[in-house]
């Protein structure tokens, strides 16, 4: 099996599943309970949390966990929609967002907010001056992921924020950060809110984070008992935590040495690819080197995933979470129906071997090679 789909999600990492499993065997205590089981739940489960806001230099009141970064948006946009919604109605995000951002501002546009979407150039970077000029006394906040989860732009979130601020001091800036933690170094002091996902870093399913800024108002959208999250209560996942602690640490140890074996890679993977007349490599210079985004012009994107799913060769088509047949960030980077409508990504690993793709560039060419001599039969 050569696995190119890593951006849809990882396999768990070992030491990652090791700890789930001996805090679920050892550590069984209600963390909400007074009882000496729950002390002990709570103890690892603080020592787990404090894990995490070392690594990013954050509060630990400032981590809140969700079920996965998809209600992490939902928690930031929306509840801080509602929390200053007497400062103002108006929301920026940009183009090339993941899927849930986009049902989260339709959302909210149904209950009266206003949403401008920001222009980007055809790599992919957010037009700083079009961000200027939407920025309004109304805007209380602007959404732009990290990393684009279908081409892999990486933006520029520090500089983003000067500009914001610059523009309106009380305006805050969440990013969905999913596909960026793990691949390239993160900051959340570079912006008030950041969202994130376990199951993108080799941790477990069923665990997010969301950061929130200590001075960040933020209306909660559940409502229930517990003392350990104000934002998500009920019984916190201890095991999923402490597994999630164990994925940010080891997912963060050696990013350069592991981004320069992923960028040879990468580069391998383009200059074969470069060859064909009918492919056109999407991903821009700012891409980061672990996704690599590609349109097929002259065949189905689907017909030919599922053509190398026949020699055990996985990649996707879009971002896992759309339904939609076009790319919406290829059409936001290009400008192009036909190059947005058959859009492949390839997405790796530092567990990504150079035999594996050697073997993924050989099946690609007899798949092509295949359906070309198909589609040339049928004319």
């Amino acid at each position: 099996m050569i696995y190119l789909d890593y951006s849809a999600t990882t396999p768990v990492n070992y030491e990652v599943l090791e700890s789930y499993i001996r805090s679920t065997r050892d550590f069984s205590g209600n963390p909400n309970s007074l009882h000496s089981l729950g002390v002990k739940s709570k103890a690892l489960m603080n020592s787990a949390i404090k894990q995490i806001s070392d690594t990013f230099n954050v509060l630990e009141s400032e981590i809140t966990f969700t079920n996965g970064a998809t209600m992490s948006n939902n928690l930031a946009l929306i509840g801080v929609s509602l929390a200053n919604m007497q400062q103002g109605n108006h929301i920026i995000v940009s183009k090339l967002e993941h899927p849930s951002v986009y049902e989260i501002t339709k959302y909210l546009e149904s209950i009266g907010f206003e949403i401008s979407y920001v222009d980007n150039n055809e790599d992919g970077l957010i037009d700083f001056d079009d961000l200027k000029k939407l920025i309004r006394e109304d805007t209380i906040l602007v959404s732009i992921c990290a990393v684009n989860s279908e081409t892999g732009v990486r933006q520029p979130l520090k500089m983003i924020r000067q500009i914001i601020k610059k523009e309106n001091s009380q305006t805050l800036l969440h990013s969905d950060m999913t596909q960026a933690l793990g691949k390239v170094p993160v900051n959340f002091h570079d912006v008030d809110l950041a969202s994130a996902s376990a199951h993108k870093i080799y941790g477990p399913k069923g665990i997010g984070l969301l950061y929130k800024n200590s001075r960040v108002a933020l209306t909660p959208l559940l409502y229930g008992s517990g003392h350990v999250n104000l934002l998500n209560p009920g019984t916190p996942p201890v095991p999923l935590i402490v597994a999630f602690a164990k994925a940010i640490r080891l997912a963060t140890t050696d990013l350069d040495k592991r981004e320069n074996f992923i960028r040879r890679l990468n580069d391998k993977i383009v200059e074969d690819l470069k060859k064909y007349d009918g492919v056109l490599i999407n991903s821009s210079k700012i891409s980061i080197p672990h996704i690599l985004n590609i349109s097929l012009l002259s065949m189905k994107a689907e017909t030919f995933l599922h053509a190398l799913e026949e020699h055990e060769v996985y990649v996707s088509t879009n971002t896992a979470c759309s339904s939609k047949e076009i790319s919406t960030a290829v059409m936001a980077m290009y400008h192009d129906p036909k190059r947005a409508s058959s859009t492949l990504r390839i997405s790796l690993s530092h567990l990504t071997t150079t035999d594996e793709v050697n073997k993924f560039l050989l099946y690609f060419k007899m798949v092509y090679e295949k359906l070309s001599f198909m589609k040339k039969n049928e004319e």
